[in-house]
């Protein structure tokens, strides 16, 4: 039974919290140690007694809340996840009551469909679905994929089939202990992970060649493939970013494309980030050959407006898909032409997941898509707006022009990697900013993901400013 009023009371005090945060009239971080923050919750207390009523519920909620992360406030501009869309919200609220894990068609058929029909939707910004998106019939021109629960997953997921398209026999026998992955280093350390998750182990990995600022050079792959080869090593797989985490910069698929058909090689794109420039008339350009990959990764949760977490494998040919897994569990998976509907388990790492698709359609149902394609190039095109205004600082370097909303630079006011992150350090603690930090060629930067739409050349402005008084500080 929900207990309406506590309901009533935590959703006005989430309102009155997002207001407050968007209005600037919080902190963005006011960061505690973990023993303070359980006591100031009561952890121990409520665990242990229990008791959480109407009554007291601001007890815990009013300290919990406080020492949140606030994403909605204009001066969090720090790592890469949306500022979650009321849609979303909503379809969080609507899973948390209903519960539908939908691996199994039958445990949630509502969730089911509508990831299947996003699902669709994404592959047709690839370039890999025609028709109808609600058309559930299995056309063999077109690709296919699923939802996880984040680009972690999705990555390994891609490399788990890239294996067995590579080796097919890699399920049963194992992987195989002479085949590379080329990659740029620069790649999320995701597929790092995958790469010894699916048992090829760390030494599979060739690093691609890079410029200067970490994008990969598609001129030189033939080096790197033929050093592998004279070194015993089989490639079969390439992996571009678009883009990468640190920088936002692309890495140029189409040429990526190029050499990996000329040497029959698998392309995964991890799109987690940039991806959503699919949805933009001005920024699609940056991912030029996406259609001649074989997978991508492509993340809602951060330029899509949805909460954590959604992510999307994407492939081009469905039976990439169908062969990544193999797996026998008849209490679950029944089979049979008789079966309504369809499973998502069997092409999943999750056997129980949750409603993903539905919050990323509550946000498209809100907006459509072609105010999806309008947030992309807002914060794109403020990104670089911010960049014109800080490039043109006496006491401030950006290294590159950024091509989606991820923007590096440093201050020129102090020396050294140590002296950015302990600027960083010291903004953090006053409260009015959140930002990151990234290492371009060993060289440190202040880092900005503009993910906030009310984030403004005055905020911008605000944070040199804070970022001046704190280096003034240090040096006194």
């Amino acid at each position: 039974m929900i207990n309406e009023s506590m309901s009533k009371i935590v959703l006005d005090k989430l309102d009155t919290y997002r207001q407050d945060s968007e209005a600037g009239d919080t902190h963005v971080l006011r960061q505690q140690s973990p023993d303070v923050l359980a006591t100031k919750m009561k952890l121990a207390q409520w665990i242990r007694d229990g008791g959480l009523v109407p009554d007291n519920i601001q007890n815990f909620l009013a300290p919990y809340l406080e020492h949140s992360q606030h994403m909605h406030h204009p001066g969090f501009i720090g790592h890469q996840v949306a500022v979650p869309h009321e849609g979303a919200a909503i379809a969080d609220m609507i899973h948390g009551v209903i519960n539908n894990p939908m691996a199994v068609y039958e445990m949630g058929p509502t969730a089911s469909v509508i990831e299947r029909v996003v699902v669709n939707w994404m592959l047709e910004k690839c370039g890999w679905f025609t028709g109808a998106i609600d058309d559930f019939s299995q056309r063999e021109h077109n690709g296919a994929g699923v939802l996880t629960h984040g680009g972690s997953l999705a990555n390994l997921t891609a490399v788990l089939a890239a294996r067995a398209h590579a080796a097919p026999d890699a399920w049963q026998n194992g992987t195989p202990d002479n085949l590379a992955i080329i990659a740029p280093a620069a790649t999320h350390y995701s597929l790092a992970r995958a790469v010894s998750i699916a048992g090829f182990g760390q030494n599979a990995i060739r690093t691609a060649p890079v410029n200067a600022l970490e994008v990969l050079q598609p001129e030189k792959l033939e080096q790197t493939f033929l050093r592998a080869q004279d070194e015993g090593q089989k490639v079969f797989m390439v992996s571009a970013n678009a883009c990468t985490t640190a920088t936002g910069l692309y890495d140029p698929i189409d040429e990526v494309a190029e050499f990996c058909e000329a040497h029959d090689l698998w392309l995964h794109v991890d799109g987690a980030h940039g991806g959503s420039a699919l949805l933009s008339h001005k920024e699609r350009h940056l991912m030029k050959g996406i259609s001649r990959a074989d997978s991508l990764t492509w993340d809602a949760h951060k330029m899509m407006r949805t909460s954590a977490l959604c992510a999307a494998i994407l492939f081009k040919d469905q039976k990439s898909m169908a062969g990544t897994f193999h797996q026998n569990a008849s209490y679950i998976f029944y089979g049979g032409d008789e079966e309504i509907g369809f499973d998502v388990g069997p092409y999943a790492v999750e056997c129980t997941k949750s409603a993903l698709g539905a919050k990323l359609f509550w946000v498209l149902a809100m907006e459509g898509e072609k105010a999806m394609g309008a947030f992309v190039d807002k914060q794109y095109a403020d990104t670089r707006k911010f960049y014109e205004l800080i490039n043109a600082q006496d006491d401030f370097t950006c290294p590159y022009k950024p091509e989606a909303n991820i923007l590096c630079f440093k201050y020129d006011g102090v020396e050294g990697n140590a002296a950015q992150l302990a600027l960083r350090e010291k903004i953090l603690a006053r409260g009015n900013f959140y930002i990151t930090t990234a290492e371009i060629n060993g060289i440190r930067y202040l880092r900005l993901s503009v993910m906030n739409p009310l984030t403004t050349l005055a905020t911008i402005e605000a944070l040199l400013t804070e970022i001046r008084l704190c280096a003034s500080t240090s040096a006194g």
